[in-house]
């Protein structure tokens, strides 16, 4: 069966870490006996250089052609002088909202092997963590009316927070499915007790939560549920929340895990369309120097292969490769203790196809 892929490798390590995951992908191909067919397209700074245009049409069309999209990072110093609506994260938002990507998976692993990078209490994560943050990703204050205006005190900047019925309910089935496949429990997170937009969230979400039975189901307040993320993470394993809030506590729950270097994420859109992409940045101050860690977008490749081709074993087999080369004690700088020996980004991928 072919698979097609639209690859965006975007600016800094991009293009590097994407093109180490396109030989992950090829082994899994050889492996299994599946084709997989890229197509490749511009965004970002990349695409504002060549077409002075964060998000071409042409980008689009190409990601809508695809079964998923790869996606390596955008923004960097270079573009910093951009007025906001043409700054290379701009190009983000219109991927998500031209591919109606609504739910955001985040996962933070702590991997056994890099538990000393953990900067909790080594009591705290004994045993590991395990969460995965659902983030509702095309709605909210971040695509809410904006503007300026004047008032008694000097010119002043609004942006409004708005989510529908049908938006929250639709993300909550997420989370609460994705709950029915891991340990049965849905932490939702909000601002109940101050924004009425958290409030219609907060019933929506229960509502959702009488469908699942099996599901343990809870509510935490936005500022408690980053306190207890770092206080006793392991409580939790699906955390459902808004856009802001998810884009906030999914870059905590990064950072509990030790390096933002392991982890990936992927951006659903209805049907089994996906964008894969590391949490990670464009690093362009890194960038072409063979040192950037590779190992999140190849995980982004794992979650392709499960939540998008529904290839369970392919995803296991990526997963598995990366724990194995962790456990032979191979690391990338970011993740390498003081004094110890480091490899290069083509080289942990090399070392993870032969894994495979």
């Amino acid at each position: 069966m072919d698979y097609m892929i639209a690859v965006i490798p975007g600016d800094g390590i991009g293009p590097e870490v994407t093109g180490e995951a396109v030989k992950v992908i090829e082994k899994i191909g050889g492996k299994f006996g599946h084709s997989f067919v890229f197509s490749y397209a511009d965004a970002g700074g990349a695409a504002i250089d060549k077409t002075r245009q964060c998000l071409p049409g042409k980008t689009v069309d190409i990601c809508r052609a695809a079964d998923a999209v790869l996606l390596g990072a955008v923004g960097g110093p270079k573009w910093d002088s951009l007025p906001g609506e043409k700054r290379p994260e701009k190009a983000l938002l219109g991927l998500r909202k031209e591919l109606g990507l609504y739910a955001n998976l985040r996962p933070a692993i702590l991997f056994e092997e890099l538990a000393d990078d953990c900067p909790l209490k080594p009591e705290i994560v004994a045993g590991g963590i395990d969460i995965l943050v659902v983030r509702e990703l095309t709605g909210g204050i971040y695509f809410g009316e904006r503007g300026t205006t004047m008032t008694k005190m000097g010119p002043a900047a609004y942006d409004i927070e708005q989510y529908s019925e049908g938006e929250v309910r639709r993300i909550a089935t997420t989370a609460f499915e994705m709950a029915m496949k891991r340990n049965k429990k849905v932490t939702s997170v909000d601002k109940a007790n101050v924004l009425e937009s958290s409030r219609l969230w907060r019933r929506i979400a229960a509502e959702v939560a009488e469908d699942y039975p099996e599901v343990e189901f809870g509510n935490f307040y936005v500022d408690n549920a980053a306190m207890q993320l770092v206080r006793d993470p392991k409580q939790f394993d699906v955390i459902l929340t808004s856009n802001l809030f998810g884009d906030i506590l999914s870059d905590e729950a990064s950072q509990v895990t030790g390096s933002i270097g392991m982890l990936p994420s992927a951006s659903l859109a209805e049907g089994n369309f996906g964008m894969y992409e590391p949490v990670h940045g464009s690093a362009p101050d890194i960038a072409g120097m063979d040192i950037a860690n590779p190992s999140a977008a190849i995980l982004s490749a794992a979650m392709m292969m499960r939540y998008t081709f529904g290839l369970d074993k392919e995803a296991e087999a990526i997963e598995k490769a990366v724990a194995s080369v962790l456990a032979e004690g191979y690391r990338t700088a970011d993740i390498a203790e003081e004094g110890r020996e480091t490899i290069g980004t083509a080289e942990m991928c090399r070392r993870i196809c032969d894994a495979i």
